[in-house]
């Protein structure tokens, strides 16, 4: 399920509480004590009806204290689904509460530690989880109080809970319903003056013989930096980053110095800015692999013409054991079939094989002849020449349908094309994806491996499949799945898109 599917609390569980001591509204979203509390048992005790979704950055949610009633005994915070319904939040093992009349964070245990400050009537006060930094933090009218590390053994799924221990005592419970008193959006942490001290500082070390234009660009880098983590998540983000930044990295990848490395402001400068052309140089080389990948020739003439003048071109054999020569293997005669497929001229496609590459077409039933005759039925679709796909179905589909495997693919992906026959408006039906350029471009990426498998000097297979800028996209999101599953499941999921648009709109 993706993190906007994730179901999130929306009012209080009026089934599974200490209702012999408080009075739940009919709204689910306000509760009262109304007995006379005589021991620590007799706490009114109330979880909200979902636990606080996990595959997320953070989780939060605030009550308005609308009365503290005798003792104002209130807590805020996070309990299992076996917690004790008798008991504050903090008292049980596995919980964790905020408590209003002393202002103490309890932790599983009946002592709690200073913590912040206590709360009253009027106020507003949060609780919520960074499922990033594995903490849980607390707010009280619209500000920090303060953060904790979760414990282990509260990996599971956890409830907002909130407790009411003396009579009259009353609070309303937000889950984002409204407006929270504090903006979780809002900047966390403000890097602009910091940032700018940095810089002032390195630039005043600097020699004259540097350019200055690099520190500039590198200033302006920064600024977008600080308008892209102006919101309270993304400044999780980046210290999700600094931690990753912080590992350290065998010496001969690595470009920053060793440990021993005692030079001064100055030297370290003109290293940054070394390292930063290093750095761009791979970059540059990671985008050519991927255009040489998919035979995008003209773009590729483009992005070196572009980048000639200020990237110098390196030798990606040497600098990182990749073998430029594996994809730019059959260049031309990739991008002229690409062409061909994206164009919808099919036929011609297999004329071009037939001529260039007759291995991959001489059997008739290969999965290239299989995917080009499917393309070829639905361009015949797409310009309605629907009695020419029947018949065109019939000589070159037919020989594909019903296989003995039931989970053969060959089998379902004739079945889609055909099913195209019978809507008036194939587009709009639940097929209607298979008319889509996109589809044009998974044909055009599969015949484009199936060629670059023919390179007798390939040596490795999985490179005709995927690019060297998509193993390592593969390989950057193995490690975000293994950070997430080594915090039993909890934290956002990385989305490629989501860095992209934030991208976009600075």
């Amino acid at each position: 399920m993706e993190e906007d599917e994730e179901e999130a609390p929306k009012e209080l569980n009026t089934i599974n509480s200490s209702g012999g001591f408080l009075v739940v509204a009919p709204d689910k979203l306000s509760v009262k004590y109304t007995s006379v509390s005589l021991h620590g048992h007799d706490v009114g005790v109330v979880q909200a009806d979902k636990p606080a979704p996990m595959r997320r950055l953070l989780y939060y949610f605030e009550i308005y204290v609308k009365d503290a009633g005798a003792k104002g005994q209130i807590a805020i915070g996070f309990t299992n689904e076996g917690f004790k319904m008798r008991r504050q939040p903090g008292w049980e093992v596995n919980s964790c509460g905020y408590h209003g009349d002393d202002g103490l964070l309890y932790r599983g245990q009946g002592k709690g530690d200073a913590f912040g400050p206590t709360y009253t009537t009027g106020d507003t006060v949060g609780g919520g989880i960074n499922y990033a930094s594995q903490e849980f933090f607390f707010t009280k009218n619209g500000a920090i109080v303060g953060t904790v590390s979760k414990e282990k053994e509260m990996k599971g799924l956890l409830f907002p809970t909130i407790a009411v221990h003396s009579q009259n005592e009353e609070v309303h419970v937000n889950f984002g319903q409204k407006k929270f008193a504090f903006d979780v959006k809002a900047s966390y942490i403000s890097f602009s003056a910091y940032l700018y001290g940095i810089l002032s500082f390195s630039i005043s070390l600097l020699p004259q013989s540097v350019i200055l234009s690099d520190f500039l660009n590198l200033a302006l880098l920064y600024i977008i930096f600080d308008a892209i983590y102006q919101e309270y998540e993304a400044q999780e983000r980046l210290k999700q980053q600094m931690t990753i930044e912080k590992i350290s990295l065998p010496p001969n990848i690595s470009y920053g110095p060793g440990n021993g490395d005692n030079t001064n402001c100055n030297a370290l400068c003109k290293k940054a800015l070394q390292n930063s052309e290093k750095v761009l140089k791979h970059q540059k080389q990671l985008v050519r692999s991927y255009l040489l990948h998919y035979g995008y020739e003209d773009t590729l003439n483009s992005f070196d013409l572009a980048s000639k003048s200020t990237i110098p071109p390196i030798c990606i054999a040497q600098e990182n054991g990749f073998d430029e020569q594996d994809v730019v293997y059959a260049l031309n005669q990739r991008k002229t079939i690409r062409q061909l497929i994206r164009n919808g001229e099919i036929d011609a496609a297999i004329n071009k094989l037939r001529d260039w590459y007759p291995q991959i077409v001489q059997d008739d039933k290969s999965a290239a002849c299989f995917l080009l005759h499917c393309q070829k039925f639905i361009e015949l679709i797409r310009v309605g020449a629907l009695e020419e796909a029947v018949k065109h179905g019939r000589i070159e589909l037919y020989k594909f349908f019903g296989s003995a495997e039931a989970d053969d693919p060959f089998d379902d992906l004739v079945q889609k094309c055909v099913a195209l026959l019978a809507y008036e408006r194939p587009q709009e039906s639940p097929v209607g994806y298979l008319l889509e350029e996109s589809h044009r471009d998974v044909v055009a990426d599969t015949v484009n491996a199936m060629i670059l498998s023919t390179n007798p000097k390939m040596k490795d297979v999985h490179g005709c499949i995927q690019s060297y800028l998509e193993r390592l996209l593969r390989q950057l999101t193995a490690c975000c799945l293994e950070r997430r599953s080594a915090n039993g499941g909890q934290g956002e999921t990385f989305h490629l898109h989501r860095l992209l648009n934030s991208s976009r709109e600075t």
